[in-house]
């Protein structure tokens, strides 16, 4: 499997790009409009054509490249079937692989972020690979107090579905903002503060409760914008305009 991390640093945005060596059938999960041109400009240095974007959930940080690779590219868009977007081309449901060419790619719902989100896992015959979005991040998790957020539900979702993983599986994050890149399902299970060391539901959602986070900056654009798979809406700020003047779209 061909594999390259992606950051984009304004929203602390990891994008993922998967490619079949067999096949060149190739996938972005979670693409930001932000880096449309660089990351296919990464693909051409790699000789490879986008077939898919993958998104986890509606972001409120961002908006998704999908709408614009489609444009540029012909790649299909791939979101959480049960929002039944009309701009959706593949519906991501749990028990239904989704194939990039020879790559097995099993979505995992694991809602709590977002009563919607999905996470991805692939097994690359030496590890398995958790895209785990919003919902487990590098020793944190996603936040629960808005856009239909749980922390009851995100509990559940990362004890459910992703503790009971290989401790080994190695855990890609849809942000970071301290310039780390990976972990593990052991490290978490260890060392997350919200979640590590058997911490119960009950202390968890405390913690979430208690938490003083700033209203999201982008969400009063990104969450509409993105449930149109990254249209631009006309409400959005002058200082966060500049990728859809640049693209176009708005």
């Amino acid at each position: 499997m061909i594999f390259k991390q992606l950051f984009e640093p304004d929203s602390s945005t990891y994008s993922y790009l998967i490619s079949c060596p067999d096949t060149g059938k190739t996938a972005l999960i979670d693409p930001v409009l932000d880096t449309v041109e660089r990351d296919l400009a990464v693909l051409q240095q790699m000789g490879l054509k986008l077939d898919y974007s993958i998104d986890t959930h509606v972001h409120a940080d961002h908006l998704t490249g999908a709408k614009r690779l489609k444009a540029i590219a012909g790649s299909q868009i791939v979101y959480p079937a049960m929002l039944d977007l009309a701009c959706v081309d593949i519906g991501a449901r749990e028990g239904q692989a989704l194939m990039v060419g020879n790559i097995v790619i099993q979505p995992l719902f694991t809602p709590g972020h977002t009563d919607h989100h999905h996470a991805y896992l692939i097994d690359n015959g030496t590890q398995q690979m958790l895209f785990s979005g919003d919902a487990l991040l590098i020793e944190a998790c996603g936040r629960t107090d808005f856009q239909s957020g749980d922390a009851h539900a995100l509990y559940r979702s990362i004890h459910d579905k992703f503790f009971s993983l290989p401790d080994e599986t190695l855990v890609y994050p849809g942000h970071d903002y301290e310039g780390r890149f990976i972990t593990t399902i052991a490290q978490e299970k260890q060392r997350n503060p919200r979640l590590g060391n058997n911490r119960s539901e009950a202390e968890f959602v405390k913690t979430m409760q208690e938490m003083d986070l700033p209203y999201p900056r982008k969400i009063d654009f990104a969450v509409p914008g993105n449930e149109g798979c990254g249209e631009c809406p006309d409400n959005i700020p002058e200082q966060y305009r500049s990728p859809c003047a640049r693209h176009d779209q708005g």
